[in-house]
């Protein structure tokens, strides 16, 4: 019986190591959001709470947690309580398979890939959840054009991530990074990085394809009829699946937790902070599309990822089969 406390006490403890950074780092990628914007448009950003700023994101979640939870009379009260909460669980349980170095992951399986992309398709579910259950037409409105848009975009996801896939010959998250030790993937597969962060713009409702939560046609969207510290669980999601997506495209593309070149005295540099800084770079062009680049239709949004993206994803996915058949450089692991 000790025996099996002490074994659950350090799962906790692993579990806990893991979500209070990411909780962390979601505070602090919402103070750099913020001031990326301000440095594009000539503001200055957040910068009275605390030492240029970094405090501001601590005063709105304070904000958050004292604000009254509204819940509509007409609204399924179950569902509308559980939705939040199941977009928030699952963007954080995400965070379970992706290694932050060769030794630091949480849980090493070796269909990582696999779990990322169930989980992922799983966070529609929440959104949909919050718009139906609110029982009206705008947070309806909201959350189809949601679950449209993500189920869209991660077809392309898919195939892209296949021509990695192909590339290595493994699910396995480290075996994806260890094979970028001679070459990151982002030079030969640089298209399918382009269209991968275009997609992930989209896969998280991030600007310009934020149609579901568009201020100036549905209020809120699926968020609308939301208060209080159920809409910072929404809010906590979305950021925390930002993250998600960045780190995914550091593994798949830029590396891992690998340096940029492995000589002195870029291989002193701890392997996990090789990894926060990608994601940070990553997040940065997130936050910088964010600022410069207008909203889109959403009838340009669909035809973006049906007309353009699907079919220019399967035509180098094609490429690169023949491509690594034709020189025999197919890998010989087995998926």
């Amino acid at each position: 019986m000790f025996e099996y406390l002490l074994v659950l006490g350090q799962e906790v403890y692993k579990i806990l190591f893991m979500l209070v950074p990411i909780l962390v780092s979601v505070a602090m990628v919402v103070w750099l959001d913020r001031r990326v914007w301000g440095l594009v448009q000539k503001r200055k950003g957040p910068n009275v709470v605390g030492p240029f700023g970094l405090l501001q994101t601590l005063a709105d979640a304070l904000k958050y947690i004292f604000k009254e939870i509204i819940i509509p009379a007409s609204a399924n009260k179950a569902v509308f309580i559980l939705a939040p909460i199941v977009t928030m669980t699952l963007a954080l349980v995400a965070w379970a398979v992706i290694p932050m170095s060769e030794d630091f992951v949480l849980s090493d399986i070796n269909v990582g890939v696999l779990y990322l992309f169930a989980v992922s398709s799983l966070g529609v579910y929440g959104i949909i959840m919050g718009g139906w259950a609110s029982n009206s037409k705008y947070p309806f409105l909201g959350a189809i054009r949601s679950a449209a848009q993500m189920v869209s975009y991660e077809v392309s996801i898919g195939i892209i991530i296949i021509n990695v896939l192909l590339c290595v010959g493994s699910l396995n998250l480290k075996d994806i990074v260890l094979a970028q030790k001679e070459l990151w993937y982002v030079i030969p597969l640089f298209p399918m990085f382009v269209i991968f962060f275009i997609s992930a713009l989209a896969e998280t409702n991030r600007p310009p394809f934020d149609l579901p939560e568009a201020e100036a046609e549905l209020v809120a969207g699926y968020q609308t009829e939301y208060s209080g510290m159920m809409y910072a669980m929404f809010w906590l999601g979305e950021y925390a699946n930002i993250l998600l997506m960045c780190a995914i495209g550091a593994i798949l593309f830029l590396g891992g937790w690998l340096p940029i070149i492995d000589i002195f005295p870029f291989n002193l540099v701890p392997a996990p902070i090789w990894m926060i800084l990608k994601i940070i770079f990553l997040f940065f062009l997130f936050a910088l599309v964010k600022a410069i680049v207008p909203r889109y239709r959403y009838d340009q949004l669909m035809r973006l990822g049906w007309k353009i993206l699907l079919p220019f994803s399967l035509i180098y996915l094609v490429l690169t089969a023949s491509f690594l058949f034709y020189f025999d450089k197919l890998p010989k692991g087995n998926f």
